[in-house]
């Protein structure tokens, strides 16, 4: 009996020394912290970021364009032009998003895949940056059928794009990308460009307050066509934009000022046909909305 109280009398003290040790252990244990929201959004201006949608997240894109600039007063400066796309990002699992799109410039029809292969990360098991493998397919329905060149065929009309999206969040306000990027077009004009494209595209953000940031992305072609052989007003050009973010609950909405109409990987990184240092200047806006469909775990 004598122990049985002892016991009793012990306990409180046994339980506060056993609490004492897990704070302890877990205090020691090893932790790995992953880095978050590197970019607010999917997109930088037309490109991907490295983002993908949460789990069961469905994300509505309206990304728009005007004319340019410089087509004066009779275009009103290009606001009697437009070139939208219409798409939905939706999240398989937090790490593997889907994509589908629909855009005005050449009637094209979009898919992409996004996957985040590496996560940057700090604590026990450190990693210096984020990695996102993108795979896309672009079917043209330009031309309109029964107006096709002599020989073409359906197949003519799809592209593919593959890249590997590597962005590092430098300081919780600065966050750099890099785009290494490889398309392939079905059908060209050998006579003036190759099926097989690569580029080099350069990114980052920069967060001016909680819910503004500026973005930028520059995509550099390492073996461009000779603009020699295109017609004027067909030449092509390294795709360039600037955008400003302005963050609004469950809105992201971006205005944005670039060289380009087209808002496919296809078209503005290898068909862009403005020269943003002449004045061939598009305004424009992203604007996302998400839904969560499925309640988070």
């Amino acid at each position: 009996m004598q122990k049985l109280f002892l016991l009793f009398f012990l306990l409180p003290f046994i339980s506060m020394a056993q609490d004492d040790l897990l704070k302890e252990l877990e205090k020691d244990s090893p932790q790995t912290d992953y880095t978050i929201a590197t970019f607010k959004g999917t997109r930088l201006v037309n490109g991907h970021s490295i983002e993908t949608k949460n789990a069961g997240t469905l994300e509505f894109i309206f990304a728009h364009r005007f004319g340019k600039i410089n087509d004066g007063l009779y275009e009103m400066y290009g606001l009697d032009q437009a070139y939208v796309r219409l798409g939905l990002d939706y999240g398989i699992t937090d790490n593997l998003s889907v994509s589908i799109g629909r855009n005005s410039a050449d009637k094209i029809m979009d898919g992409y895949v996004k996957y985040k292969l590496l996560r940057q990360r700090t604590g026990s098991n450190p990693f210096p940056f984020t990695m996102t493998l993108l795979g896309g397919t672009a079917y043209s329905i330009s031309p309109k059928k029964g107006s096709e060149p002599e020989g073409f065929k359906t197949v003519d009309r799809l592209a593919y794009t593959a890249q590997a999206l590597i962005a590092r969040k430098i300081t919780s306000n600065l966050s750099l990308q890099l785009m290494p990027t490889f398309i392939h077009k079905n059908a060209v004009d050998q006579t003036k460009e190759k099926n097989n494209q690569v580029a080099i595209g350069v990114g980052g953000r920069l967060k001016l307050t909680r819910s503004v940031a500026l973005t930028t992305e520059y995509y550099y072609r390492l073996d461009p066509p000779d603009n020699s052989v295109f017609e004027a007003g067909s030449k092509r050009y390294n795709s360039l934009g600037f955008g400003v973010d302005i963050e609004t609950g469950g809105h992201v909405f971006q205005l944005v000022v670039t060289n380009t109409s087209s808002l496919t990987e296809r078209t503005f990184i290898t068909e862009t046909k403005g020269d943003f240092f002449n004045g061939d200047i598009h305004l424009g806006f992203n604007v996302t909305r998400t839904f969560q469909l499925k309640k988070k775990k």
